[in-house]
């Protein structure tokens, strides 16, 4: 029988970031569809967690998680992350950079150069480090999926998450590059780029109900997304469903930039 469009059976995904909000969504969805998925953030407890409720879900289906805890922001942790992988799993057969930071709300004026510089580091050198590492298996295997989490912030102007939207912007160059340079080896490379989503990490754009309907109010959806309507856009870039897409960028707004 032909193997599902979706079927990520035998696949290994690694998802940075994965221990909540859209990494998490994102892990627990390839897992229902047969990956063997590897959560990783810096708290080990957090993905413990994460992975014992994945496991325990698909007890007797082909997915399932396992734990591998790791800061973006240090290369050797990031090395370590994929040498481990690949000792437990084998292989990567799809990357999911997810992880960001913005330790900086405010206009662009007042922004301190270290929170400008943890922002570069951790979005877009931490991907490139990531990349650098996992790229060189796929295109000898010449099969492989990469996807960045983006933002679209990274296609229109911000006042107050200026250096982010910056950081986003450059990962969606990067797909750009990285496909390009590494299609003829038939490694794919493309960006989510999300809308407003209800995670931790965006709590201070949707905690205040007033703010969040006039947020939303020009959006054709009327309303912010949760992390699993992120997550079918990944199943899709890491599957033969998406096997002739690269070096594109899936926005999932609800309509918020043609709004």
């Amino acid at each position: 029988m032909t193997q599902g469009l979706f079927d990520l059976t035998g696949k290994t995904a690694l998802i940075t970031g994965s221990s909540k909000g859209i990494g998490r969504a994102i892990a627990e969805e390839m897992a229902r569809h047969g990956a063997q998925v590897v959560i990783s953030s810096r708290k080990q407890d957090v993905c413990d967690m994460v992975a014992d409720e994945i496991n325990t879900e698909l007890r007797d289906a082909d997915g399932g998680a396992i734990v591998i805890p790791a800061n973006i922001a240090h290369k050797e942790e990031l090395q370590h992350l994929v040498d481990e992988t690949r000792a437990k799993l084998g292989k990567i057969d799809i990357l999911v950079c997810n992880a960001a930071v913005n330790p900086f709300y405010g206009p662009m004026k007042d922004m301190p150069d270290s929170a400008f510089e943890k922002i570069l580091d951790v979005n877009i050198l931490s991907n490139h480090w990531l990349m650098q590492m996992v790229l060189p298996e796929m295109a000898e295997r010449k099969d492989g999926s990469i996807i960045i989490v983006s933002s679209i912030g990274g296609l229109r102007g911000n006042a107050v998450l200026g250096a982010y939207c910056i950081s986003k912007a450059a990962d969606l160059q990067m797909v750009r590059n990285l496909a390009i340079e590494y299609g003829p080896d038939n490694v794919r490379v493309n960006a989510i780029s999300p809308g407003l989503v209800r995670t931790e990490f965006a709590r201070a754009l949707w905690e205040d109900p007033k703010y969040l309907e006039i947020r939303t109010s020009r959006d054709p959806l009327r309303r912010m997304a949760e992390p699993r309507e992120i997550a079918g856009a990944a199943v899709y870039l890491g599957s033969a469903a998406g096997s002739f897409t690269t070096g594109q960028n899936i926005v999932v707004d609800g309509g918020a930039t043609i709004g």
